[in-house]
């Protein structure tokens, strides 16, 4: 027997004109490239998406267009989620960290029929428009009296002038594709997520009840966390939604720059990964106090360490541990503690804290053996981790081949990380079966550095490993055994990558070595290199 409600399709539309009448108030507060600071509100920010959404339909952008944003945290960024997405294109986040090629490739595999681009990345633009497809259209994100010389382009605040703010939000069905947002955390290409308006509009439900002290209304929130890579955490939408404020810090992420914004502003929670808040840190202590107003924070893109959660636990300011992925649009945990621990010491509750947070409603997480058989939620017992839920990913974005690996036979969605999840339901990440390398909350595919480095004629066989780094967590170690033709020189090896890679993907140091250990079926032994270099680099290399 089917019940008798009415079924209206979810539209991530639907949020920001909820928030222009219920939270017309909610404020965007927005450093700008240009160098000031910007200020709306919720009840404006509607308008101009309206307008927005008018100038993409008259430069030809239609339903299922993807249509590119290659820009920082801010309220021109926020206003082509809501445009893009709201007449039906998809939104198509890129991260400027990505190299060269990279990024070529997903502007090709994703057939973008436009380009948004902030002004700090218009050289990056013409750098390497040649290799784009031609009919790539380019629009600055600024007015007609900051837009650069000499480079072919629209100009953002052109497309909205003279048009009408009221746009009818078409009615298309909650599957529609929203968003898409490609990762570079497995081998080869980058693979692309592709967001719904259903699991879009879910996930900020999700994340708004998961995480309510920072999300409601008067609350100021500020997202570190950027908006090129996994739609800021959801922040987009659930701040909206709740009527929380949101604080852009554009470009300017240091901690003097975010300590300054913060304080001036009142930011109540704040949202980042672990390299960030440790800049901040160092501010707070040169000032030898909290940015005014700060008390929440949210940590997440790579493992908070009990020290820095302790710290500012200490300093009054909650820290919540969040863990999630791309494919998981992204949230999947929080750890917030639960109020029969919260009487806990301090040491005991920042251990708890340490871990990675219980499932959000939504996100059912298990644990499997070797076999796929589930394991018991005991604290004890560790295996791959498999997610599923409305939020998560049911294939990757034309690749059929990822696909065929990402998944077990009960449509699981299997993370490549290895966990515990104890009696309270807290998970606890502890080995990686994959062996990537997270370097300040990003991705770094060992198996390709390896194989660029493996092209080169002085090379008999490479590793690449993760080591420990005081600031970015992980940074990757390349170990090459030389062929008999004589050691290769280390700035042709990093010539050789720098072809494929960006800057910060690349190793930090290379070491020579006679053979490399390997297990009894004869790979190479990762985990004997991640002991042997456990404190970093040999003092034999």
């Amino acid at each position: 027997m089917f019940g008798s409600m009415m079924m209206r399709p979810l539209k991530i539309a639907d949020i920001l004109t909820f928030a222009a009448e219920v939270h017309p108030h909610g404020e965007i507060v927005s450093v700008r490239t240009e160098g000031d600071v910007h200020r709306t509100t919720y009840a404006q920010t509607a308008k101009r998406v309206a307008c927005l959404a008018h100038g993409l339909a008259a430069q030809g952008a239609k339903m299922g267009d993807r249509v590119a944003t290659l820009a920082w945290n801010g309220y021109r960024h926020f206003e082509l989620y809501y445009a893009i997405s709201g007449m039906g294109a998809v939104c198509h986040t890129i991260n400027p960290r990505l190299s060269a090629e990279q990024m070529t490739y997903i502007i090709t595999h994703a057939e973008d029929t436009m380009l948004f681009v902030d002004l700090t990345f218009v050289p990056l633009v013409q750098s390497l428009r040649n290799q784009w497809p031609a009919g790539l259209q380019i629009v600055v994100m600024t007015d007609r009296a900051h837009m650069p010389q000499d480079v072919e382009a629209l100009c953002y605040e052109d497309l909205l002038a003279g048009q009408s703010e009221h746009f009818d939000w078409p009615d298309f069905p909650e599957e529609t594709a929203a968003g898409l947002c490609y990762t570079s955390g497995t081998t080869g290409n980058p693979k692309g997520t592709l967001y719904t308006h259903r699991s879009t509009v879910l996930h900020a439900m999700m994340v708004g009840l998961s995480l309510p002290s920072a999300l409601q209304p008067g609350r100021k929130i500020l997202p570190v966390v950027p908006l090129f890579h996994v739609n800021a955490w959801g922040l987009p939408y659930a701040a909206p939604l709740t009527g929380a404020s949101l604080i852009f810090p554009g470009a300017a992420l240091d901690g003097e720059s975010l300590f300054r914004l913060m304080d001036a502003e009142g930011v109540f929670s704040a949202w980042g990964v672990p390299t960030v808040w440790l800049g901040l840190q160092g501010e707070i202590t040169k000032q030898g106090r909290l940015p005014n107003g700060l008390k929440d924070m949210v940590v997440g893109g790579s493992a908070a360490s009990a020290s820095m959660i302790e710290a500012f636990e200490q300093a009054g300011v909650n820290v919540c541990h969040a863990w999630g992925m791309t494919e998981m649009s992204p949230v999947g945990t929080q750890g917030n503690l639960p109020v029969h621990l919260e009487h806990l010491p301090i040491k005991e509750r920042v251990a708890i804290k340490s871990k990675q947070g219980r499932r959000i409603f939504g996100v059912d997480l298990k644990i499997v053996d070797e076999d796929g058989t589930a394991l018991a939620h005991d604290g004890i017992a560790a295996g791959e981790l498999f997610v599923r839920g409305n939020t998560i990913t049911s294939g990757y974005y034309r690749n059929e081949d990822a696909d065929a690996q990402a998944f077990d036979n009960e449509g699981w969605f299997g993370t490549g990380d290895v966990a515990s999840i104890d009696a309270n339901g807290f998970l606890t990440i502890t080995d990686r079966a994959k062996d990537l390398i997270k370097s300040g909350g990003e991705w770094i595919s060992s198996l390709d550095l390896e194989n660029a480095v493996m092209a080169h004629p002085q090379v008999a066989n490479c590793a690449v490993i993760a080591v420990p780094h005081p600031k970015w967590d992980e940074r990757p170690l390349l170990i090459v055994v030389p062929s008999g033709s004589g050691k290769p020189d280390v700035a042709e090896l990093m010539a050789l990558l720098e072809e494929h890679f960006a800057k910060w993907q690349l190793p930090d140091d290379v070491v020579f070595v006679d053979e490399l250990p390997l297990t009894a079926t004869g790979k190479v032994s990762k985990l004997t290199l991640r002991k042997a270099y456990a404190e970093g680099t040999s003092p034999d290399a």
